[in-house]
Order: C-alpha cells, then structure tokens, then sequence
C-alpha cells in the first residue's frame, strides 16, 4: 500500500500534574488542520493545540515522526510523543 500523510490536530487541557493531551481530530490538509488546531487552542477548557502530520503505511502500521505544522497556545516543550 502506498504511504499516507495524516494532519491531526490535537488539544491541550490543564491536568493536576501538568498538560495533558485531549481528544485529536484528524484534518483533510495542511491548512484545514492549522485551522482547526487555532479553534480548539480558544475553545473553553483548552490551554493550547498543535497542528501536526504523519506520514506511513496504515497496512503495515510504520510511520515516520509527526512534524509539527503550528503551536497554538500552550503545548508541552517536548512533543517526541506524538
């Protein structure tokens, strides 16, 4: 199967022992997801977003490292986890 590149867009929420990722939600394109990101940093209960993508093979589940298109808010310095 051929790779796929994947735009999420992924909230932020305070959480007791610091940030804590919400719920992602998966964009059409680059710029959709940048919108997107921008929305859910200004929504109630929301500290920040990101705007990331991810390119891979779905049939074989290898993908490469997110590469983060924006930061909207507050994020996490360290986002290796995406």
């Amino acid at each position: 199967m051929a790779e796929v590149t994947y735009f999420v867009a992924l909230p932020f929420v305070a959480a007791d022992d610091g940030i804590a990722a919400g719920e992602p939600i998966e964009c059409f394109n680059p710029t959709a997801v940048v919108m997107k990101a921008e929305a859910l940093s200004r929504k109630e209960g929301h500290i920040g977003a990101v705007a990331f993508s991810r390119t891979g093979d779905p049939a074989t589940g290898d993908f490469g490292d997110a590469k983060v298109i924006k930061k909207f808010g507050q994020v996490p310095d360290d986002l290796s986890a995406l």
